[in-house]
């Protein structure tokens, strides 16, 4: 339900505003939790036998194709873990990849909850379409979370 009322030219300015604040809010609240959050494999980030050690997605969204395009957010911090390659292959390494791939899923799935609050000052249709915008932003994201997280934890396996 639309609350507040702007002109065509400040909701879009208020909408990029809103969104780009809280993409690098939810990101640097994720980037200040410790590693060892990641360490006890929740249920929302636990990799499912149904995933195949992540080649479903591989086989649904042709991951691989398209993964590399990806822009790696830890690269706006610099704290944050990049992603685009592996940082060794040793046992810790693999398992340190695997919690940065769990914190940036997170991230993602965060990224999703302020979608609904558009509707405070945007038409219903705009609203629906920062949902879509919302998990068509993140989705790609998560689901090469998922495809990544799912085949280091086979190799150390």
């Amino acid at each position: 339900m639309q609350v507040f009322s702007f002109s065509l030219f400040w909701t879009i300015v208020i909408d990029i505003a809103a969104w780009t604040f809280f993409h690098l809010a939810i990101s640097a609240l994720c980037l200040r939790l410790p590693l060892a959050t990641f360490q006890n494999e929740a249920f929302w980030s636990r990799i499912y036998p149904w995933e195949k050690s992540g080649a479903l997605w591989d086989q649904l969204f042709r991951v691989k194709a398209w993964k590399g395009r990806l822009i790696d957010g830890a690269s706006l911090f610099r704290s944050g873990y990049q992603k685009k390659t592996l940082h060794g292959t040793g046992k810790e390494d693999l398992q340190t990849f695997a919690e940065e791939t769990e914190r940036a899923e997170l991230t993602h799935w965060l990224s999703i909850l302020p979608a609904p609050l558009f509707f405070l000052w945007n038409p219903p249709m705009v609203g629906w379409l920062m949902i879509v915008y919302a998990v068509v932003f993140n989705l790609p994201f998560i689901i090469t979370q998922r495809y990544n997280r799912g085949r280091i934890k086979k190799m150390l396996s």
